[in-house]
């Protein structure tokens, strides 16, 4: 059964005009949440009780208390044989849900049969304060405990309720009434949260050489190189057959650590003595945390290590202590280089890893996540659809997390957050998830949050001080095409604090200065790129509630790399839009030399002959056209931040194999028969690039060969060719031949013929080296 295709407008974006700051009249307004709706809710902190009495017949009061207001009913943890136990927990209950206007706390003793009674506090919800922060939090006080009959009973309880919104200080770690029918130990994985990206360094191995190695097998010359590991990564140098105990390699091994530095850097010198058979020479280890650091491209000191040889003993490894062989390093911790752990094309952070090299910030972009409308169903629970959504977002070093919204296709977060801005060009990342994992770790082992959406903003499409309210679609690609999840609605405010260091920025290296001095390589930097994500996604993943591997991931595009066939039909035709606007300069330029309209061709020679005797003019008339341009394009300028595009992506159009290929494995997981029609369609696709390329080799071969002598009688026309011309040139006026040249190629079509000109001609008989192709 195929998706019903949506309407265009349902892919695009739709501007939104929420009552942000959302206060009442006469009520103050929170200046730290002014760019979500607000939400009023009930707070109560149960902070501790005194001289509870005891109700079992031991004589002991195992007490906890239990929040109720209406059919909602929240309950702290209990204390065993404690009169005076300390809770201090807070309980939030949504004004839009409240049913009752008594709030009840209720303080119980926990039995194996039944709860006993101990007493209780009410509140008339007509009578609790209002809170708004700046204000200092509500002092809690002593309650004496009741009966239900109103009787005064022993026993105190230390409570402060008021009504207070999502600004509130308490807000983050409290108990929400949303999620009443989530276990306890699932709480943790819906509340908000805040992470920051360990620190990330690139360490720089230089290996230079060893000395006095004493191979195992003396009977053969060693085949020497050295392995390095760290963690997880894993690299080594070429081989180095050498006739000596002293090789030398000289090469550079990069690899990406992470702070607090939790792996040592291992290195072995082995000795290849077979295909596959390895045997360890000698070994050493080496702690990160005394590693020297540079900001620059200066040349630390080099310093040897001596190599540990392990022997096997009964089983087991033992060190060789008499053993003088050793290693010459130089290995140092780059801080002048940006550790990229995002796609290059939408980086969220460009400043280096050493802080001494960070530029004051330039602005503040502020975050108000408001709702989502119109989400699908993500799992089944009970024989029903169901979906509980929360937001991830990610700038810079921060991540954020909203909490969970429990079974809502129409979430209201109204959650606001900001980042320091160190430079405009950059993108902040939103995406949206259903969680998976609200029953707790062990229940949940294996469950993975499915994806809901993403939305990319770049900074420098915004204008400064102006708040977006926008409704973002929800768009993923699955294997069955292109399917819509909803929409999420977003403010968003880039705040500029100097206009004038940030037009600076604009002509600054968009990389730290190492990038450019000390460059590594495209190889290098794809590698390097994926041991950061790896290190990131698994340090997030261990943080309490963690942020999954599964949602890091697709919030850095880790498989954005991958081929796809949807991908390479979408650059191609980017390429042919950037093209198109010389093709058409090019055609009209066609019109204009084969007199296709008189009155803008004669135009065109007076322009051409102005210029030709005011060759000043020339740079002045263009700058000053693309000016004109400019200002004229001002007026039909973007009033929106840009949003994903389903037809730039050619994700509407792609055919369902195109898309199963996409979302393969790697390796493969497909049958034999689809992987060979698949790589048969790669070598078709292959093949045009490859003619392409090789035309391409051939043009340029026939320029080399204009002065080769490969071919001999061409080689000696072009010779003489640029001899007469030289003369020619040097005696005619610059102007003259211009004037003449522009003249011959504007000229009528009564003097053109359709055959090929002679300099074409000519060019196109020069020799290549297809001749010696194979």
């Amino acid at each position: 059964m195929m998706q019903r295709p949506f309407p265009p407008e349902e892919y695009s974006l739709k501007a939104t005009t929420p009552h942000l700051g959302g206060a009442a009249a006469g009520d103050k307004l929170t200046t730290t949440y002014d760019l979500v709706e607000q939400m009023q809710y009930l707070y109560v902190r149960v902070v501790k009780a005194k001289e509870l009495p005891s109700k079992d017949i031991t004589g002991s009061c195992d007490p906890y208390v239990e929040v109720k207001l209406g059919n909602y009913k929240g309950t702290t943890r209990h204390f065993e044989k404690k009169t005076n136990p300390e809770w201090n927990q807070v309980f939030a209950f949504s004004k839009e849900r409240l049913q009752a206007s008594v709030v009840e706390i209720i303080v119980k003793d926990k039995d194996f049969v039944k709860d006993d009674y101990i007493g209780r506090v009410l509140f008339d919800l007509n009578e609790v304060p209002k809170r708004v922060p700046p204000d200092s939090p509500l002092a809690p006080q002593w309650y004496r405990l009741e009966e239900r009959n109103g009787h005064k009973v022993k026993g105190e309880l230390m409570l402060a309720v008021w009504m207070g919104t999502q600004a509130d200080e308490a807000f983050p770690e409290a108990w929400h009434s949303d999620a009443a029918s989530i276990p306890g130990d699932g709480l943790a994985s819906i509340r908000s949260k805040v992470y920051l990206t360990p620190k990330l360094w690139y360490l720089r191995v230089n290996v230079i050489e060893a000395q006095d190695l004493i191979p195992n097998d003396k009977t053969r010359f060693p085949e020497v190189y050295v392995k390095a590991m760290l963690g997880s990564q894993a690299l080594r140098t070429r081989v180095y057959q050498s006739r000596t105990p002293n090789p030398m390699w000289n090469e550079d091994l990069m690899f990406v650590a992470a702070e607090p530095f939790e792996e040592h850097l291992i290195l072995s010198v082995e000795d290849r003595i077979a295909p596959g058979k390895d045997d360890v020479i000698g070994r050493t280890v080496i702690s990160l945390q005394h590693v020297a650091r540079r900001m620059d491209n200066r040349l630390l000191n080099s310093q040897w290590y001596n190599l540990e040889k392990h022997v096997i003993i009964d089983g087991e490894q033992k060190k060789e202590t008499k053993f003088s062989s050793r290693i010459h390093l130089r290995i140092c911790l780059e801080g002048g280089y940006h550790v990229l752990d995002e796609s290059t094309h939408y980086s969220s952070d460009l400043r280096p890893t050493a802080k001494q090299l960070w530029k004051q910030n330039i602005g503040v972009l502020e975050l108000g996540i408001l709702t989502a409308q119109g989400m699908l169903p993500m799992k089944t629970k009970d024989g029903r659809g169901t979906t509980d959504p929360y937001c991830v977002a990610k700038y810079g070093q921060k991540w954020v997390r909203t909490r969970t919204i429990i079974d809502s296709f129409t979430p209201k977060w109204n959650e606001q957050y900001t980042w320091e801005v160190h430079d405009p060009c950059t993108v902040i990342t939103i995406g949206v998830f259903d969680n998976c994992h609200l029953n707790g770790g062990e229940k949940a082992n294996g469950a993975r949050d499915t994806r809901i959406g993403k939305v990319r903003i770049r900074l420098s499409t915004l204008e400064t001080d102006r708040v977006y309210t926008h409704s973002y679609p929800l768009i993923v690609l699955t294997p069955g095409g292109v399917k819509k999840m909803g929409e999420v609605q977003l403010a968003v405010r880039f705040t500029c604090s100097s206009l004038l260091n940030m037009m600076h920025l604009y002509s600054q290296p968009l990389l730290p200065k190492m990038h450019y001095v000390n460059p590594l390589s495209v190889i290098q930097v794809d590698n390097l790129r994926r041991q950061a994500t790896n290190i990131v996604s698994t340090r997030l993943s261990r943080a309490e509630p963690p942020l999954r591997k599964e949602i890091v991931e697709y919030m850095l595009d880790v498989d954005s790399h991958m081929w796809s066939m949807r991908k390479s039909k979408a650059n191609f035709f980017r390429i042919m839009g950037v093209l198109s606007p010389l093709i058409a300069v090019a055609r009209w330029f066609d019109q204009i030399c084969h007199w296709r309209n008189p009155l803008t061709t004669i135009l065109i020679h007076i322009l051409f002959v102005i210029l030709v005797l005011y060759p000043e003019l020339i740079l002045p008339t263009i700058f000053l056209y693309l000016f004109l341009i400019g200002v004229w394009y001002y007026r039909w300028r973007p009033r929106q931040p840009p949003h994903m595009d389903t037809h730039l992506s050619h994700a509407k159009n792609a055919h369902p194999d195109e898309l199963d290929e996409e979302f393969d494995t790697f390796p493969t997981s497909r049958a034999p028969d689809i992987v060979r029609m698949r790589y048969d369609r790669l070598r078709s696709v292959a093949g045009r690039i490859q003619t392409v390329v090789g035309d391409l080799a051939t043009q340029g071969e026939r320029l080399q060969s204009l002065l080769s002598w490969r071919d001999p009688r061409a080689t000696a026309l072009f010779v003489t060719f640029c001899f007469i011309a030289a003369i020619v040139l040097y005696v005619t006026p610059f102007r003259v031949v211009v004037f003449l040249a522009g003249l011959y190629t504007l000229r009528h079509p009564r003097f053109r013929h359709k055959m090929p000109s002679v300099p074409l001609n000519f060019f196109r008989r020069l020799p290549a080296r297809t001749d010696s192709m194979l």
